[in-house]
C-alpha cells in the first residue's frame, strides 16, 4: 500500500487523533474556563503557562502555601481548651470514639490537658498561646479557621489529599498545578509553581505532593535547592559557549515545534517551554537565590543571621522574593511536627524547637508581603495534614496521635477577612461543631479568590472530567471579605 493511502492500523494512536483535527491537548485545555480552547493561536499555543484570566475577576493573584508536615497540635497552639485540663487523666467517654479509628492510640486512651499558657492577642482577640509570640504580635491580619476536618488520618496519603484533593498516589495534580493550569504565571524567567524545603528530611510522600499528575508536565512544582545552583543540570556545560547555547536552543525549539504541529502533543509543547525557560532561569535564578540585597533589617525581621545557610527563615524570604517576580504558587515544606511523645517527637522541648523555627519567618512573611503592598493580593496559608487528638498517647513523655475530626489553620490576604476565627470546636477539642471547614472546602475557596470556579476547573483524563476538589468543596464565604 502506497505511504499516502496507508490503512489505520499503520497510523499511531497519536497521528489519527492529530490528522482527524482533535488533539488530546486541545481536548484537555477545551474544558477549562467554560469550553474556551487554546487550540487557536494564543499565547498558550507557545507558553503553556502564560497568564490568563480566570472565570471572574480574582482578588488574588499569587498564593504562598507554608505547609507543616506532620500534624501540628492545635490544642497546644490555638484552641485553648480548660475543659480539657479539667478532665486530664480521664477515659474519653465512649461517645466521642466510637466507630473511631486511630494511628496508634486505642478507644479507651486518656485525656490530655494542654499545659501551654494562652493569650487574647490584638483587638480581634485571637487566641494564641506562647509557643508563638511572633504570630501574637500580627493577630489582626490572620483569620483563624478553627474547625479544619479531613478524612485520611496517616500522613502521606493526609498529604496528598490536602495537596490534591484525593489520599491515593494515582497520579492527581496538586493545587499548584491546578493554579497555574487554570491562570498561568506572571514570571517570565522563572517557574510558575515553585517549591522549597526546609527542615531535617523532605515531606513523606515526596514528589506527588507538588506533581501535575495527569495535567502536562509544564504545570509541575520546581523544587529550589539552597546555593548558588539552585537547579540542578541548569547551568551551561564547560566549554560551550554563550552563542552555542543559544543555537542550540533555537534549533532545538523549532524541531519540536515542527513536531507539536504534527502531532498535537500536549508535552511536546511543554518540553519546548521547559528547554526555554531553563535557558533564561540561568541568569534569574541564581540572582534570586542572592540575597546580598536584602536590608539588615529585613534579614533580622526573618530570624536570618547566614544568607548562606539554609533554613525556614531563608526560604520565608525566598518566598516574598518569588512572589515579587510574579511566581503564581509557593509552597513550603517544613517537617518535624509528628508529635507523639518519644524522645525527639515530645509536646515539650520538641514543638518548642520547632515553633521555633518557624513562628518568627511566618509572621515575618505576613508583615513583608503587608508593608510592600503585596498582601491583598497573596493568599497565605498556614497548616498541616491534620490535628492530634485530645487524648494523651502513651509513650516516653508527652504526645497525641492523628487527628482528622477538628483542627486549626490559618490564613492571611488576598481577599481572607482577617482578624476573626471562623469555626468552633466542642469543650474537649474533639470534633467541629460550628461553621466546620472540610480540605475541599478550603481548595475551593482559595481558588475562588484566584478567580477560578472550582467546579469549572476540569481537565478531561481516562475518559471523565476531573477538578481539585473531586466531587465535594463550596466557597467558605464567612471567610472572605
Amino acid at each position: 500500500m502506497p505511504h499516502d493511502n496507508r490503512s489505520l492500523l499503520d497510523s499511531t494512536r497519536r497521528e489519527f487523533f492529530a490528522n482527524a483535527g482533535l488533539s488530546l491537548g486541545s481536548l484537555g485545555l477545551a474544558s477549562l474556563l467554560g469550553g474556551k480552547s487554546f487550540a487557536g493561536p494564543t499565547a498558550r499555543t507557545t507558553n503553556p503557562i502564560a497568564p490568563q484570566d480566570g472565570h471572574f475577576p480574582a482578588k488574588a493573584k499569587a498564593v504562598v502555601y507554608m505547609f507543616m508536615c506532620g500534624g501540628p497540635s492545635s490544642l497546644e497552639l490555638f484552641d485553648e481548651k480548660p475543659k480539657l485540663r479539667e478532665l486530664n487523666g480521664q477515659v474519653i467517654p465512649k461517645s466521642f470514639v466510637e466507630g473511631k479509628r486511630f494511628a496508634f492510640i486505642k478507644q479507651d486512651a486518656k485525656l490530655l490537658g494542654s499545659k501551654r499558657k494562652f493569650s487574647t492577642c490584638g483587638q480581634s482577640g485571637q487566641t494564641i498561646s506562647e509557643c508563638l509570640p511572633h504570630l501574637q504580635t500580627i493577630a489582626d491580619d490572620i483569620c483563624m479557621i478553627r474547625a479544619m476536618k479531613t478524612e485520611v488520618f496517616n500522613h502521606g496519603p493526609a498529604k496528598l489529599y490536602m495537596n490534591t484533593g484525593f489520599e491515593r498516589f494515582m497520579g492527581r495534580p496538586s493545587m499548584g498545578s491546578w493554579v497555574t493550569y487554570g491562570i498561568g504565571s506572571e514570571a517570565d524567567d522563572l517557574p510558575g509553581f515553585v517549591v522549597l524545603h526546609s527542615g531535617p528530611r523532605g515531606p513523606r510522600g515526596g514528589t506527588p505532593l507538588w506533581s501535575s499528575g495527569f495535567l502536562p508536565t509544564t504545570y509541575q512544582g520546581v523544587p529550589l535547592l539552597p546555593g548558588a545552583d539552585p537547579i540542578l543540570n541548569l547551568s551551561t556545560p564547560q566549554g560551550i559557549t554563550a552563542q552555542q547555547q543559544t543555537d542550540f536552543v533555537s534549533t532545538l525549539k523549532d524541531l519540536n515545534g515542527l513536531r507539536l504541529q504534527n502531532i498535537g502533543d500536549p508535552e511536546i509543547a511543554t518540553r519546548i517551554a521547559s528547554y526555554e525557560m531553563a535557558y533564561r532561569m540561568q541568569t534569574s535564578a541564581p540572582e534570586l537565590m542572592d540575597l546580598s540585597g536584602e536590608t539588615p533589617e529585613t534579614l533580622a525581621m526573618y530570624g536570618i543571621t547566614d544568607v548562606a545557610k539554609p533554613s525556614f527563615g531563608r526560604n520565608c524570604l525566598m518566598a516574598r522574593r518569588l512572589i515579587e517576580r510574579g511566581c503564581r504558587f509557593v509552597q513550603l515544606y517544613h517537617t518535624d511536627w509528628d508529635h507523639h511523645g518519644n524522645p525527639g517527637t515530645e509536646l515539650g522541648k520538641s514543638l518548642d524547637k520547632i515553633c521555633g523555627e518557624t513562628d518568627q519567618p511566618s509572621a515575618a512573611l505576613v508583615k513583608d508581603l503587608k508593608q510592600r503592598g503585596l498582601l491583598d493580593d497573596t493568599v497565605v496559608i498556614w497548616g498541616g495534614e491534620f490535628g492530634r487528638t485530645p487524648q494523651g498517647e502513651p509513650r516516653d513523655l508527652i504526645g497525641r496521635d492523628h487527628h482528622v475530626d477538628a483542627f486549626t489553620m490559618w490564613v492571611s490576604g488576598g481577599g481572607f477577612k482577617t482578624g476573626q476565627c471562623v469555626g468552633k470546636t466542642d469543650e474537649i477539642g474533639y470534633y467541629g461543631v460550628e461553621d466546620q471547614v472540610h480540605v475541599h472546602d478550603l481548595q475551593a475557596t482559595v481558588l475562588h479568590l484566584l478567580g477560578l470556579d472550582h467546579l469549572k476547573l476540569t481537565y478531561r483524563f481516562q475518559g471523565r472530567d476531573y477538578r481539585l476538589t473531586d466531587v465535594g468543596g463550596k466557597v467558605v464565604e464567612k471567610l472572605l471579605v
